[in-house]
């Protein structure tokens, strides 16, 4: 039992190690929600099962604070409002969840994010579909080979695709990520030591 835990600890460290790749396109990433955030948009959320958790830690983070005290930034995780969800569910698809709620609330200069770890939810990549018909931009976490999704993004979308198959692996992954998109907005909108304009 104790190999099997730290089997978990050693892959997890290489799949991170390996993930390290993927700075630049983190960077860009938090680049284009801090632009989009100090233009008065907003980031909309979405993914399912462990994936809708990570999309609400995403939208806590910024709605209240990652680790530095700031003004509240706007963010939604489409993941949360059960009514909505089980409507959109019963009189339409299970698949239309988000996509429906991206066309109602989505404008052009927001971000989605859009999490999937095999890339192949049809409801995430029907989201995607729906920020392009509304002129948002697309940040994806993926993970395997992209899946659907990854075909489904346009030039000026960024991928982050952690390379790795287990569902586990990718998840711990995409929420270091997600800390590090936080971080990065943070040091974007507020500067190194505080409130100030948009770093360039």
């Amino acid at each position: 039992m104790d190999d099997r835990v730290l089997d978990h600890f050693r892959e997890s460290l290489a799949v991170k190690e390996a993930s390290a790749a993927l700075a630049p396109g983190i960077a860009a990433a938090a680049r284009l929600m801090a632009r989009s955030l100090s233009d008065g948009a907003k980031i909309l959320s979405c993914g399912n099962g462990g994936s809708a958790a990570d999309a609400q830690h995403f939208s806590s983070e910024l709605l209240n604070r990652f680790e530095r005290e700031r003004a509240a930034l706007p963010a939604i995780a489409l993941t949360t409002d059960s009514s909505t969800l089980t409507s959109i569910s019963n009189d339409y698809d299970y698949a239309e969840i988000f996509a429906k709620q991206i066309r109602a609330l989505g404008r052009s200069g927001d971000v989605v994010l859009a999490i999937s770890t095999s890339g192949n939810s049809e409801n995430v990549r029907r989201a995607v579909g729906a920020a392009h018909e509304q002129g948002v931009a697309v940040v994806a976490l993926t993970g395997r080979d992209g899946g659907t999704i990854a075909a489904e993004l346009a030039d000026a979308d960024i991928e982050l695709r952690v390379p790795a198959d287990r569902t586990c692996r990718i998840q711990e992954v995409h929420l270091l990520i997600i800390h590090c998109l936080c971080d990065a907005i943070d040091e974007a909108l507020c500067g190194p030591d505080g409130p100030g304009s948009l770093a360039t």
